[in-house]
């Protein structure tokens, strides 16, 4: 068997690590610099980010060219909208809003190359949980790979910060109940550390059906802006699984540089650093 590549799989960048208000031409190149191949691209709940979806076809067009004029690609699209307009609402007026965000998210990625949509693992994230939204969730994924499997588009699950799906082996019921191969898993090892689950143990379950790593450092019950090396997270250990799973997929760095003096320098360094680790595990 081919040796495990190690750090020359690819290696995005989450789009909120980089500069604020730069061009997209400008922060791609920025990323392709700090030694990234894509950057991920955020729909999420404001609606600065939300009328993407709605760009007209003159901006697509022009979004385009931007991408095949760039040394970076836009590969995944993280879609965190779902927060705020859940898929499992018990209200009928946000459920239609949350399957017009899923269905406009998958024709822009279609359109722009993107391929794969991170779908949060959220069956309501404003309201309370209960079985009816449970099921509701679930209806609205098996439209969602409808969408998805006629647009050529991957999904994958995400698991995050509720007990809904806060590990790989809930998300997995998920995927196993789409039964489609558009349905796949998208496992956050820094959520799965900061929930205090066996992040070994965790991506072993999701097994071949892990299309995408987010990498992040956490703490317990804290999810963001930790930095590098002061959480939780066992880089190394996560990522020996992940080579006896032979895993092939990407990398995505989820970072959020807003008071950072320089987001670039920022990216660059975890790239080196994670990047080392990697190496470090291939190399065993």
């Amino acid at each position: 068997m081919e040796a495990w590549p190690g750090s020359s799989l690819r290696w995005g960048i989450y789009e909120k690590a980089l500069p604020a208000g730069s061009t997209w031409p400008q922060n791609l190149a920025a990323a392709a610099r700090a030694g990234y191949q894509f950057i991920e691209l955020s729909i999420d709940e404001c609606e600065e980010r939300l009328a993407r979806l709605d760009w007209t076809c003159g901006e697509r067009r022009e979004m385009r060219r931007v991408l095949a004029d760039s040394p970076a690609s836009m590969d995944t699209l993280c879609l965190s909208a779902h927060r705020k307009y859940p898929l499992g609402s018990q209200s009928e007026e946000l459920r239609g809003r949350a399957l017009d965000i899923m269905k406009k998210a998958i024709d822009l990625a279609a359109e722009l190359g993107i391929r794969m949509i991170q779908v949060a693992g959220y069956d309501v994230h404003y309201e309370k949980s209960t079985e009816r939204t449970g099921m509701l969730y679930r209806e609205g994924i098996r439209k969602a790979v409808e969408w998805a499997r006629g647009s050529c588009v991957m999904l994958a699950v995400e698991n995050v910060d509720c007990p809904f799906i806060d590990s790989v082996e809930k998300a997995m019921s998920i995927v196993r109940g789409a039964d489609s191969p558009w349905l796949q898993l998208y496992p956050d090892i820094g959520n799965l550390a900061a929930v205090g689950v066996d992040v070994q143990r965790e991506l072993q379950a999701g097994g071949s059906h892990i299309v995408g790593i987010h990498v992040k450092d956490t703490r317990e019950q804290e999810f963001r802006r930790v930095p590098l090396g002061e959480g939780l997270v066992n880089f190394e250990k996560a990522f020996r699984t992940l080579k006896k799973l032979d895993f092939r997929g990407p990398f995505t760095v989820e970072m959020w540089n807003e008071s950072a003096a320089d987001p670039v320098a920022v990216i660059a360094e975890a790239r080196r650093w994670l990047g080392a680790k990697l190496d470090s595990v291939a190399a065993e």
